[in-house]
């Protein structure tokens, strides 16, 4: 194993990105799109779209989809659909030791995408009636949440991440911080239980004020509990009843072991470049993520789940209404609108060409995934890949230019928009939550 200690001087610079980072472990969305962000992305000179009712442009989406292997990313899968028209397509490697190649049917640990289906659960028990949208958490939960928090922190707080409740990721790996290889290598197999998590983040500093939108996933494995306090049932076993079933979902489940017992490629970690060379992680008891972020799907999957959501199929039409009641996601500059805006475990989010779109994204050690769909549910477009935390960093802790993000970014919206391109120009999207530069300053990275 390569030492990942570093020296005196870069360990103090590391820690602090290593601390801020792994805050937002399983969440890798933009925190606030740049101020070019809205550029249109290039013309792509491919052939014509394959039907004239479809905006698919199959050659285009695989020259698109190359390019973001091209760029640096080992290996994707994707599926993008339009009315009844789908294409599914994959690039680059499964496994960057023999070679095998990506497909584009392979399962992959979808990260906090888990956030939605959760989020999900927990409405259909508000649509009963045993579960009060504004209602305290402690008055379900008093024993883990107690005195003035318990009163103040109400259950859609904890959905859109007002709570004001810390992240668990970092005390629950605290040598992210100095060590991240070691880190991860240690946790491979630790099992971890709900309420040990819950505590850990209650416990810790909150990164903003009760009211104002800090991702935690605290905040989901507290939804997990709260679910498995009013239906009887454990979270993970509800969830897969009553949302992943209804859904007609056959690839999509919460793992029971560490294993993918499915078709699927190696993750690869590289903890911003503190993990050389990068380490395969697909194999991880994914305990530490719970109702937050454990989940296992697949592209075509998340396209159904998301059409089938936002198509009013799995919710009715008030708790659909509340899933889509947002708060801004981050503060902007001044003079910028807010470009991203988070509701009940689904944001919506302005893509460089213009285009607003829902859905979620999720990120865990070494996979990443990014779903998003058509406010009518007509078009979606998914995304999986095996290289996390790839972006690099100056000496003073500032992003270094990224082609890997920035391609992504021009794949995603070229999806969506019905013009895939290479890349989009003007644009330096920043595929990390926290790595947004006013949280970065917020906690002395910059």
């Amino acid at each position: 194993m390569r030492n990942t200690r570093p020296t005196p001087r870069s360990g103090r610079r590391r820690a602090r990105l290593a601390a801020v980072a792994s805050a937002a472990v399983l969440s890798l969305a933009v925190g606030a799109l740049p101020a070019g962000a809205a550029a249109p992305p290039a013309a792509s000179a491919t052939a014509p779209a394959a039907s004239a009712t479809s905006h698919l442009d199959r050659n285009a989406l695989r020259a698109s989809l190359d390019a973001f292997h091209q760029a640096g990313m080992y290996g994707a899968y994707s599926s993008v659909r339009d009315g009844s028209e789908q294409w599914r397509g994959a690039a680059g490697v499964a496994d960057i030791g023999t070679g095998r190649p990506m497909r584009p049917d392979y399962e992959h640990r979808i990260g906090s995408i888990t956030k939605t289906f959760t989020s999900v659960a927990v409405l259909q028990q508000v649509a009963e009636g045993r579960i009060g949208l504004d209602a305290p958490i402690g008055d379900y939960l008093p024993e883990l949440v107690p005195g003035e928090r318990g009163r103040k922190v109400t259950v859609r707080m904890l959905l859109n991440h007002t709570s004001g409740i810390a992240d668990y990721i970092l005390p629950a790996f605290p040598e992210l911080a100095t060590d991240p290889g070691r880190a991860l290598d240690e946790g491979r197999f630790r099992r971890m239980v709900p309420e040990e998590l819950a505590r850990l983040g209650l416990a810790a500093e909150p990164q903003a004020p009760r009211g104002t939108h800090s991702y935690a996933n605290t905040n989901y494995i507290l939804a997990g509990l709260l679910l498995e306090k009013v239906t009887g049932q454990d979270a993970e076993a509800y969830i897969t009843r009553n949302v992943i079933r209804k859904a007609g979902l056959r690839h999509t489940y919460f793992p029971r072991s560490a294993r993918i017992p499915g078709p699927h490629a190696r993750m690869y970690e590289s903890f911003y470049g503190t993990i050389e060379p990068a380490r395969d992680y697909s194999v991880y008891d994914m305990s530490w993520a719970g109702t937050a972020g454990a989940m296992v799907s697949t592209m075509s999957d998340l396209n159904d789940f998301y059409r089938l959501l936002l198509g009013g199929k799995l919710l009715g039409a008030a708790e659909l209404r509340e899933m889509k009641t947002t708060v801004p996601a981050y503060e902007p500059a001044p003079g910028q609108e807010v470009a991203m805006r988070y509701g009940l475990g689904l944001y919506t989010l302005k893509m460089p060409s213009g285009g607003w779109y829902w859905g979620h994204d999720g990120g865990v050690f070494g996979a990443g995934t990014w779903a998003l769909s058509t406010e009518d549910g007509r078009c979606q477009a998914a995304i999986g890949y095996n290289l996390m935390k790839y972006e690099r960093f100056d000496e003073d802790g500032r992003p270094l230019p990224d082609p890997i993000g920035e391609a992504l970014f021009g794949y995603m919206d070229g999806a969506l928009s019905g013009a895939p391109a290479a890349r989009a120009p003007g644009t330096s999207p920043v595929p990390q939550r926290l790595l947004a530069p006013e949280q970065l300053r917020r906690q002395g990275v910059l």
